[in-house]
């Protein structure tokens, strides 16, 4: 029994021995382990430099990106409320011209019913024609 008393506390001195000493770490490195560390390290700076060139571009084309964005709203938004007038100046042209037909139906019963002897004009205006430009009169 003392001797297994005895095993058992050199074992467990063994044990912290081993601990104590690979807690406290070791002061050597190899040459070739060094050269790797430093090689390492430089890689790291170069990434993190790279990194940090990569987020002021990603952040100025974000912006250009922004721009663009805000161009393309104010564009789409021109464009809808052009659409809008169009069609507005369509539907007045349309009833436009209804209101030339129309009139143009009650101008021609008049016609026929004149006298004979007065001079008619053969052309009638067209329902679909434009009507003509404004003309300038200059002094």
């Amino acid at each position: 029994m003392t001797r297994t008393m005895m095993v058992r506390n050199l074992v467990a001195a063994a044990a912290m021995t081993v601990v104590s000493m690979g807690l406290s770490g070791c002061d050597y490195w190899p040459p070739a382990l060094q050269t790797q560390i430093e090689q390492l390290r430089s890689e790291l700076q170069i990434v993190t430099m790279e990194k940090t060139q990569l987020q002021n571009q990603l952040a100025s084309i974000t912006k250009v990106k922004d721009e663009l964005q805000a161009q393309v709203d104010d564009l789409s938004r021109a464009s809808r409320d052009k659409s809008v007038m169009i069609n507005s100046l369509q539907n007045s042209l349309t009833a436009s011209q209804g209101r030339l037909a129309k009139s143009a139906k009650v101008a021609a019963p008049k016609a026929a019913t004149a006298p004979s002897s007065a001079k008619v004009n053969p052309k009638v205006p067209a329902a679909k024609k434009k009507a003509p430009a404004k003309a300038v009169r200059t002094r």
